[in-house]
């Protein structure tokens, strides 16, 4: 089948996702919660007890200090919505129904991870206006700020090719639920999402400064003017080059993944 076909075919299952979020809100609403959720703890609750470098704890500069981090932490775990309904729809029969129909096998996987693109843009917008009222602002121009949106949704879309596979690895919803939260929920912490990686313990810190978590939180915060004045330089070159070690990942996770996933595809519905 022709590229065009692939994309063709890819575009009705994405809108067939996107109707599904249209028709039941409670997915969008209960992924915003959980981050407007940390936002609002962290920046109420803990902010006046972190330190950032250059600003001791200053609940202020926290809270320009912690979107990046919300952001980064909101996109990943909105990837795995990806897996989750890849997983429903093996359970469910779907997968078997498109089968059925003369279309492209690998725009299943495509459409899905499309549509995921635009539930974590729809979440990045609630979140930002919700920094907004809690005091985040951006401080560069349009570009560099359009700069740090995409490089969030392109990871996130990266990942999401990831659990494409686990999706039809595991066909289980609740499976790929409970094992993405264990390996997503520790990645993110064990980053600069929420604080200095200066205050993590040596062993932490090294793992901290080579997580590409860190670095697309990093490179945020960077591409949206919020670093806090008197911030050291990352000793780290992941940190010093956020963007490009970033990047890197999304390649990896794309050359690796998107075929990975197509064949376990193949296979699970030859079954």
């Amino acid at each position: 089948m022709s590229a065009l076909t692939v994309l063709s075919d890819a575009n009705v299952v994405a809108k067939r996702n996107i109707i599904k979020i249209k028709r039941v809100p409670d997915l969008l609403v209960f992924t915003t919660l959980s981050p407007i959720m940390f936002v609002l703890l962290f920046a109420y609750v803990f902010g006046g007890a972190i330190s950032v470098p250059g600003g001791d704890a200053d609940p202020e500069l926290y809270r320009e200090y912690l979107m990046a981090g919300i952001f980064a932490q909101t996109v990943i775990f909105g990837a795995t919505i990806t897996g989750a309904g890849l997983a429903e729809d093996v359970k469910k029969g779907i997968i078997d129904r498109f089968r059925s129909l003369p279309m492209a096998p690998s725009a299943v996987l495509t459409g899905r991870t499309l549509s995921d693109v635009v539930n974590n843009v729809l979440v990045l917008i609630v979140m930002s206006l919700t920094g907004l009222l809690v005091g985040w602002r951006i401080h560069t121009s349009f570009w560099e700020a359009a700069g740090g949106y995409l490089l969030l949704i392109l990871f996130a879309y990266s990942i999401s090719w990831v659990f494409a596979w686990i999706g039809m690895l595991v066909p289980s919803p609740e499976v790929v639920n409970n094992a993405s939260f264990i390996v997503i929920f520790p990645l993110t912490f064990i980053a600069n999402t929420f604080v200095p990686l200066e205050s993590l313990p040596g062993p932490l810190r090294t793992i901290a400064e080579w997580n590409p978590v860190s670095t697309v939180t990093q490179a945020a915060r960077e591409l949206f003017g919020n670093i806090p004045p008197g911030t050291p330089k990352p000793t780290g070159w992941p940190l010093q080059h956020p963007e490009l070690y970033t990047s890197i990942w999304v390649l990896v996770f794309l050359v690796v993944f998107v075929p990975v996933a197509n064949a376990q595809y193949r296979h699970s519905t030859s079954r």
